[in-house]
C-alpha cells in the first residue's frame, strides 16, 4: 500500500511509509452545549482493529522542448501525487508541499487544494521531497514522500521525443490504523478511500451530508490534460501481473524438476555397472 510510512504494499522506486500516528483530539474549547460536546466525542472516537486506506501515486512526467530547448531549459514537466484511480484526494489530504532544488526561485512550493502538482521547465534531474499534510480529523502527522525527477529515458541511446514523455511513477497506499469515527463518517462513500471489513456486529454512522459537487471546484484528474500518460495501476492489472509472475515460476520449476530428474538418471546409469 503507499506508504507513506503507514503500513502498506508498495510498487515503485521508493519503500513504503507508515503512518502510525494517533489521530488528532479536538480543539479544547469549551462548548456552550453538552450536546455537541458528546457529539464531538462520539466523532472522535478511535475505531480499534479498524485500517483505512487511500491509494496514491506519486511521480512525474517530462517533456523535451525540440528546437525550443536550451541549456537552462532543455524540459517542461509536471509532479504531482494523485489518486491511483484519479480520484480527488482532497477529501484525506488537506495541502502538498514540494521541495524543488533550490537554484528553483521559490524552491518550497505549498499547493492547498487538488489536484496537488507543480509545473516548472529546467534541465537537471534532482529529488523532491513532498510533504502531505492531512484534515485534522485524517491524522495530526505529516508524511514525507521522495521522488527523483527524471527528464530523459533510462535508454540513453534513445532520441528524445517531443510526443512521448518520460513518466515515472510510484503505487503506494496510505493506511490510517484507528480511524476516528467523524473520518470514516465523512469518507465512507468517497471513491478515493479503500474501507476495511469492519468488525462484527459494527455498523458505520451515518455518512455526512456530501457537499454538491457541482459547485465547488473539481480536485480529481480523470479530465487530466495529462491524464493520457498516467500509468494504470488497477487492481486488475496487478492481478495480471501476478498471474504472469506465477505462470512464470511454475515453468521454471518444471524446468528444474527436469534437469534433476535426468542427473538423477544419468547418476543411476553410472551407479549400475559398481553394483552389478
Amino acid at each position: 500500500m503507499t506508504n507513506s510510512s503507514s503500513s502498506s504494499k508498495k510498487n515503485g522506486q521508493d519503500h513504503p511509509v507508515e503512518i502510525s500516528g494517533p489521530i488528532p483530539k479536538s480543539q479544547r474549547i469549551k462548548m456552550s452545549k453538552t450536546e455537541e460536546n458528546t457529539e464531538k466525542k462520539i466523532l472522535n472516537k478511535k475505531l480499534k482493529d479498524v485500517e483505512i486506506s487511500v491509494p496514491i501515486v506519486y511521480g512525474n512526467i517530462a517533456f523535451w522542448l525540440g528546437k525550443k530547448a536550451n541549456e537552462y531549459q532543455s524540459h517542461k514537466w509536471t509532479v504531482y501525487v494523485r489518486g491511483a484511480t484519479n480520484e480527488d484526494l482532497g477529501v484525506v489530504i488537506k495541502r502538498a508541499v514540494f521541495q524543488l532544488h533550490s537554484s528553483f526561485n521559490n524552491p518550497t512550493r505549498v499547493i492547498e487544494a487538488p489536484p496537488f502538482e507543480l509545473s516548472e521547465a529546467g534541465w537537471g534531474e534532482f529529488e523532491i521531497a513532498i510533504t502531505l499534510y492531512f484534515h485534522s480529523d485524517v491524522c495530526d502527522k505529516p508524511l514525507n514522500l521522495y521522488h527523483h525527477l527524471k527528464l530523459y529515458p533510462e535508454d540513453e541511446s534513445g532520441s528524445l521525443s517531443m510526443k512521448k514523455p518520460v513518466v515515472v511513477e510510484s503505487y503506494d497506499e496510505i493506511v490510517f490504523p484507528e480511524p476516528s469515527e467523524g473520518f470514516l463518517a465523512r469518507i465512507q462513500s468517497h471513491p478515493a478511500v479503500n474501507l476495511p471489513r469492519l468488525p462484527s456486529g459494527f455498523t458505520l454512522p451515518p455518512p455526512v451530508p456530501v457537499e454538491d459537487t457541482s459547485k465547488r471546484k473539481r480536485g480529481d484528474t480523470k479530465d487530466h490534460p495529462l491524464s493520457q500518460w498516467f500509468m494504470n495501476f488497477s487492481e486488475a492489472d496487478e492481478l495480471l501481473q501476478l498471474a504472469a509472475a506465477r505462470q512464470q515460476v511454475q515453468a521454471h520449476i518444471a524446468k528444474l524438476r527436469r534437469q534433476i530428474s535426468l542427473i538423477d538418471g544419468q547418476n543411476q546409469q553410472l551407479k549400475s555397472p559398481s553394483d552389478q
